[in-house]
């Protein structure tokens, strides 16, 4: 905690992110669920998060860097911890090592890998565990189908290395109604059926919500983890995990044809009141939701007038209470009035988007679990 008052302060509930897993994993029991903890647990501080997650009976989660598998095998040694962790980027020869030193599970998305890690079973005497990640459409990471089918035709390929997942990933799983799914779904099933018997994945947090004939043993949540909505145009059966507030600096009455902010791009109409909050863009708060964002505060929606910049926003605070709308006063950017996809909806883009743009500069709280800060 820093002795000067915050420019704003983002709050994470470590016991919601907690009743989040243990939900997806009551659901689709008896398949087992991972956790996705890549891009710092997605902007919400992996250090905190994963330790949360193990004590909520989470035994298996996704990074998609090395480094980032490296960083989360140290935070679960200390809490005694010997959860496995896959690293989605794949292997590379200079990386083997490394995965070997901290107890990391490539996933291999070509038969050049697979060949690398083999290969450095074999000198290590050896076999240590791997994933293997099939294409089935994305057209990113993964297999493609022309050295599936060499796998498939010559299988000693896998001769030196544990297969513990065969995995794949749905393009289109927050549209229910997507034939991609199906198409997907059936292309996975297809290449178990050619491959060694082993535990596979396929759904992640909206795949989940598709059917249980998606879940497979295995399945991979990540957004839905953190409060984000993975059944969008449903309700949203994700406990809220996060609070972004941010502070009023500064509160002034401007008339009737007056502009405010960088290209005057909001002209008022009548005399209204504005206040000017501490957080722009450098703290990962979108300038997309320049003249379309709001906030919450003293029980009404205060609409962000003018453009978002690097350290500011502005709002119109007319309708608000004067004990709300005060220099030093704390307004709601993201919480229980406005949830994050509520903000991702008016800046054009995604909750992932939202969560892992949160910048540094925020004083972090953490509440719930053993590592509360409050």
């Amino acid at each position: 905690m820093s002795e000067a008052p915050p420019a704003g302060v983002l709050t994470v509930d470590l016991d919601a992110i907690a009743r989040n897993f243990r939900m997806l994993a009551d659901r689709v029991q008896p398949a087992e669920c991972a956790a996705v903890v890549k891009a710092d647990a997605y902007g919400l501080g992996a250090a905190e998060v994963a330790p949360a997650l193990v004590r909520a009976e989470c035994h298996n989660f996704f990074v998609a860097q090395l480094g980032e598998g490296v960083a989360l095998r140290r935070t679960l040694r200390r809490v005694k911890s010997n959860a496995t962790i896959y690293v989605l980027s794949g292997l590379m020869e200079n990386e083997r090592a490394l995965f070997e030193a901290n107890g990391l599970v490539p996933c291999l998305n070509d038969l050049g890998q697979l060949e690398n890690w083999t290969a450095f079973c074999r000198a290590r005497g050896q076999k240590l565990p791997c994933a293997l990640h099939i294409d089935t459409g994305m057209n990113r990471l993964g297999l493609p189908p022309a050295e599936l089918d060499q796998l498939a035709d010559d299988p000693k390929r896998l001769v030196g290395v544990e297969l513990w997942l065969i995995m794949s990933h749905l393009a289109c799983a927050d549209e229910t109604d997507h034939p991609m799914n199906r198409r997907q779904l059936g292309r996975f099933r297809a290449a178990l059926d050619r491959l060694p018997h082993c535990r596979a994945s396929l759904a992640a947090s909206s795949g989940i919500f598709l059917g249980r004939e998606f879940l497979f043993n295995t399945v991979r949540p990540g957004v839905a983890l953190y409060g984000a909505n993975p059944t969008p145009g449903a309700p949203n059966p994700m406990a809220q995990v996060i609070r972004l507030q941010g502070r009023i600096l500064q509160v002034r009455d401007v008339d009737r044809g007056e502009t405010v902010g960088y290209g005057a791009t909001h002209r008022f109409t009548r005399p209204r009141r504005i206040a000017t909050v501490s957080v722009g863009y450098a703290d990962g708060f979108l300038r997309s939701l320049s003249n379309r964002g709001s906030a919450a505060m003293g029980g009404v929606t205060a609409p962000i007038v003018g453009r978002v910049s690097m350290d500011l926003l502005t709002l119109d605070v007319s309708a608000a209470p004067p004990e709300s709308a005060r220099p030093g006063a704390m307004v709601e950017l993201i919480g229980p009035s406005r949830s994050i996809d509520d903000v991702a909806a008016e800046a054009g883009t995604i909750p992932y988007e939202i969560l892992t743009a949160l910048g540094p500069r925020y004083e972090r709280h953490y509440t719930g679990g053993a590592g509360s800060t409050e």
